[in-house]
């Protein structure tokens, strides 16, 4: 009678393990893979009626569109190409959004600044002021004519220099005191008699000094003004005057 060894044995038996494990491991990826093939195939069963409609819908939309395969072949290329051209796109959106979300409550707070501010003027009476200012100046077009205002283009240096010269402080000073006594002079008319006053009443004030001042003051600046008026006439005559003529 043949007996086999221990250690024979023992090696058949590993093998046996290892045969059975293989087994096993072969029997579970079957079973995975009869379960994929079977969620497939439920998947497809799912999904091809879906897919069949859309795909007559998009046939029926693409026919109303005049649209062939070829184009939309060409549209995914480029499509293809211009990916990263619309990631940065996209990306550059989300930065902006991110910088509107941030801004958002700082134009909150300008908003309400800037109502606050409108509403202190249209107190103040800054938007009655304008509206009167626009109806000045609709007047003021109005009531001139295109040679007024080519006239007043002309002159504006000299106006210019004229309101530098007014607004100087002796002479803003010598205006109100002039707008002073005239309306003084317009309280006084009341009080004086119908009757003109005579020669002698006239000549009687021209003793007065204030009188004479005032006089000689007045003849002082007439005389100014017809030297400027004879100097600007014979500058005129001059300019007028052809060079090298008699």
């Amino acid at each position: 009678m043949t007996t086999v060894a221990p250690d024979r044995t023992a090696e058949l038996e590993r093998k046996i393990d290892v045969l059975t494990e293989q087994v096993a491991f072969l029997a579970e990826e079957a079973r995975s893979a009869r379960i994929r093939r079977q969620r497939w195939e439920e998947l497809q069963h799912d999904v091809m009626p879906i897919a069949s409609e859309a795909m007559v819908v998009i046939s029926d939309q693409l026919d109303d569109l005049d649209v062939n395969v070829t184009d939309l072949a060409g549209l995914l290329k480029r499509l293809v190409k211009a990916a990263p051209v619309l990631d940065r796109l996209l990306e550059q959106v989300e930065m902006y959004s991110e910088l509107v979300g941030d801004l958002m409550p700082l134009t909150d707070v300008a908003a309400e600044s800037a109502i606050s501010r409108l509403a202190v003027m249209e107190d103040k009476g800054y938007f009655g002021f304008a509206k009167g200012a626009i109806r000045v100046a609709d007047q003021v077009v109005t009531g001139f004519t295109e040679e007024d205002v080519e006239q007043l283009g002309d002159n504006v240096v000299l106006i210019m220099q004229t309101i530098k010269e007014m607004t100087q402080p002796e002479v803003m000073a010598a205006l109100h005191r002039m707008i002073e006594a005239v309306q003084a002079q317009q309280t006084q008319l009341a009080a004086e008699p119908a009757e003109a006053p005579s020669l002698w009443q006239i000549f009687k004030q021209v003793r007065d000094p204030e009188i004479r001042r005032g006089m000689a003051r007045g003849l002082n600046t007439l005389r100014a003004v017809s030297e400027a008026e004879t100097e600007s006439h014979t500058t005129s005559n001059q300019t007028k005057t052809p060079a090298g003529g008699n």
